[in-house]
């Protein structure tokens, strides 16, 4: 059973998803806001698993809300307005839903979150034992897709995403976790951070000279505040 909260300061729309979620086996309603501000804290406490959430509010904006959760369930945006939906697609919404919304749509939309929840949930195991196993699962556009720990070069972060960079890929990964993220579930025995804005895999330095390191013909800085980190591992394998 996914766990929904209703978003949304129009009572007829509101209303109108309601009786949609009545009719969906798979969907249990547990509570509805007209404002933001008075959600955050609601899903901040409660097990909620999918945001029916309207973008234009009073008080903060559905995208506003997203970029300030902590824990961030997955959410279907219900909106009368398209020109929102390039950024929804950049916080990793499930679905946009343009108002009028019909059932039929409706429906489409909830099964892709079904869909996608039952994923990340069925991946959070291997998540808390990767410095146990030689995989990671990353979260990328509409998908996850296994990564092998020994193809990863090294990691850039920037901002509220990172990069991943791959041997015999031309193209990184791009994925909303934080460098932050991967610092505490890769194992510090292969990668290391040595710059705010990177996580090396320590195999993969080809040339370490003063603040720089060279992986895969890459030129990566080194900041002083994680320089020991990297002469400790010099010095560990010299």
């Amino acid at each position: 059973m996914i766990n929904s909260v209703i978003i949304d300061d129009e009572p007829l729309a509101a209303g109108l998803i309601r009786d949609y979620i009545e009719k969906v086996p798979f969907l249990k309603l547990k509570a509805t806001f007209s404002n933001a501000l008075e959600a955050i804290q609601y899903i901040e406490q409660e097990e909620v698993d999918l945001l029916f959430l309207d973008i234009r509010m009073p008080g903060i904006t559905g995208i506003d809300l997203l970029k300030n959760l902590k824990k961030r369930p997955a959410a279907i945006f219900t909106t009368a307005y398209q020109e929102y939906a390039i950024e929804g697609y950049s916080l990793n919404v499930v679905d946009y839903l343009l108002k009028p919304i019909s059932f039929t749509r409706f429906v489409s939309a909830a099964t892709r979150a079904q869909e996608h929840i039952n994923m990340v949930k069925s991946c959070r195991p291997q998540f808390q034992t990767v410095s146990q196993q030689e995989f990671i699962f990353i979260k990328t556009e509409y998908k996850i897709v296994k990564v092998d720990l020994s193809d990863i070069l090294y990691i850039e972060g920037l901002k509220d995403y990172s990069k991943i960079y791959l041997k015999d890929n031309s193209k990184p990964i791009f994925t909303l976790q934080n460098l932050k993220s991967f610092e505490s579930k890769l194992p510090n025995d292969r990668f290391i951070r040595i710059h705010r804005s990177y996580i090396v895999s320590i195999n993969k330095i080809n040339v370490i000279c003063k603040n720089r390191v060279m992986i895969a013909q890459t030129d990566i800085p080194v900041s002083i505040g994680f320089k020991n980190n990297l002469q400790e591992i010099v010095f560990r394998n010299s």
